[in-house]
C-alpha cells in the first residue's frame, strides 16, 4: 500500500489503523535544536479527540502522545522524529454486523477491490482515526514555524448553510476554542450547536466549511511548475478525509469578478511593496508573495449515519444495513486543528526546501 507520506524534505509518514494496537508517524526532515514541547503536542492532539462534547463521537479515547526517538534532552536532534498512541476504546464488535457489507460512500468497496482485504473494523486504515498522527506532526511543524513568527488558524465559518457573515479580519480567532464547534463568532456558534443537536437527534449528519488564515508568511515559498505551494496545499488539505473541496484567495468567488476588480493591485508604502488588495490569497505564480495566505475547506457529511440505508454485500446481495458504534453528527469541530495540521506541515516543507537554495 503506497501513499502514507507527505512531504519533500519535512516529510511525514504515519501507519496504523483505527482498531489496531496503536497509532503513529514518523517525521523526517526536522531541523535539529527545535525544542520538542510534549505538552503542547498534547494540547493540539487533545483539540482533535474524540469525546470532547455532545456534538463529536463517544468514543472514549485519551490519545496519549509517545515520542520513541528523535529527542535528546527535550530538543530535536536532527534524527527521524517518531511518535506513538496506543488505541484503548476500539469496542471491534461493534463492527461484525457490517464485516460482509459494503457501507454508502465509505472505502469499503474501494479498498476490498483494490487489494482484496478490508479492515471493516472502524474503517481500518481509511479512518479519520489515522489523522491524529498528522496532528503530532502539524504541532511539530507549528514548533518550527513559532520561531519565524508564521501563525496558523483555522476555524469552523460553516455548518450546513449556517455560515459567518464577517470577514477572517473582523474575527477575533482568539475565541475560536470558546465553544464546541470551534466557531470564533459566538452568535452564529450557537446556531451551529443547535443546528448538529437537531441533525444528531435524527440519526443523521452534516458537513460546512473550515476556513484558515496563516500570517507572518515570507516572501519566495513554492517551487515552479508542479510544486507551486497552492498545490502542495491542496493536496495536503484534500488527502484530509471527508474533504470534498479546496479554494485558496478569492476562489469560486473571484470566477464572477472582473479581472479589473481581482488583480490586486501593487503600491509603495513606507519603502515596501504591497498590495491595495489580497484575491490572491498570498500566492502568485504558485509562489508566496509575503501576504496572508487564506482558504477555504469543504467537508461533506460523516457517511455514517443512524439510519436504514438499502445497499449491498460484498458478494453483490441486496441488504438493509442499520449501522451500530459511535460517530460524529459533524467532523467539522475536530477537523479544525487537522486543517492547522497539514497547512503546517506545508509551509514546514516549503521553508526548508527554500533554505536549501540559499548559501
Amino acid at each position: 500500500m503506497a501513499g502514507n507520506s507527505i512531504g519533500h524534505l519535512f516529510r511525514i509518514t504515519s501507519f496504523g489503523e483505527s482498531h489496531g494496537k496503536l497509532i503513529g508517524v514518523v517525521i523526517d526532515g526536522c531541523p535539529a535544536g527545535i525544542d520538542i514541547d510534549m505538552k503542547y503536542i498534547q494540547y493540539e492532539v487533545n483539540r482533535r479527540r474524540p469525546g470532547q462534547s455532545n456534538i463529536t463521537t463517544p468514543r472514549d479515547e485519551k490519545d496519549i502522545v509517545e515520542n520513541i526517538s528523535g529527542v535528546f534532552e527535550g530538543k530535536s536532534t536532527g534524527m527521524p522524529l517518531a511518535f506513538v498512541i496506543k488505541n484503548e476504546d476500539t469496542r471491534s464488535e461493534d463492527y461484525s454486523n457490517i464485516a460482509n457489507i459494503l457501507r454508502p460512500s465509505h472505502a469499503d468497496y474501494t479498498y476490498y477491490e483494490k487489494y482484496g482485504i478490508h479492515d471493516y473494523r472502524g474503517g481500518g486504515r481509511s479512518s479519520a482515526r489515522e489523522t491524529a498522527t498528522r496532528v503530532i506532526a502539524g504541532a511539530v511543524a507549528k514548533l518550527f514555524l513559532n520561531k519565524l513568527n508564521i501563525s496558523i488558524n483555522a476555524y469552523v465559518s460553516a455548518v450546513g448553510n449556517i455560515k459567518i457573515s464577517k470577514n477572517v479580519y473582523d474575527l477575533d480567532l482568539s475565541k475560536t476554542e470558546d465553544n464546541i464547534i470551534r466557531c470564533p463568532d459566538n452568535k452564529t456558534a450557537l446556531k451551529m450547536i443547535k443546528f448538529i443537536e437537531e441533525i444528531k437527534a435524527e440519526g443523521d449528519s452534516i458537513g460546512g466549511i473550515v476556513s484558515c488564515i496563516i500570517k507572518g508568511m515570507p516572501i519566495g515559498l513554492g517551487e515552479p511548475v508542479f510544486d507551486k505551494l497552492q498545490a502542495d496545499l491542496g493536496k495536503a488539505i484534500l488527502s484530509i478525509n471527508a474533504v470534498k473541496g479546496f479554494e485558496y484567495g478569492s476562489g469560486f468567488e473571484g470566477t464572477k469578478m472582473k479581472g479589473s476588480e481581482h488583480n490586486d493591485i501593487f503600491y509603495k508604502k513606507n519603502n515596501k511593496i504591497q498590495t491595495k488588495t489580497n484575491n490572491a490569497g498570498g500566492i502568485l505564480g504558485g509562489i508566496s508573495s509575503g501576504n496572508d495566505i487564506y482558504f477555504n475547506v469543504a467537508f461533506k457529511p460523516v457517511a455514517t449515519i443512524m439510519k436504514k440505508q438499502e445497499s449491498l454485500d460484498k458478494d453483490g446481495n441486496n441488504i438493509t444495513l442499520m449501522p451500530k458504534g459511535r460517530h460524529d453528527p459533524c467532523v467539522l469541530p475536530r477537523a479544525v486543528p487537522i486543517v492547522e495540521a497539514m497547512a503546517a506541515i506545508t509551509i514546514a516543507d516549503h521553508i526548508l526546501l527554500s533554505n536549501s537554495y540559499k548559501q
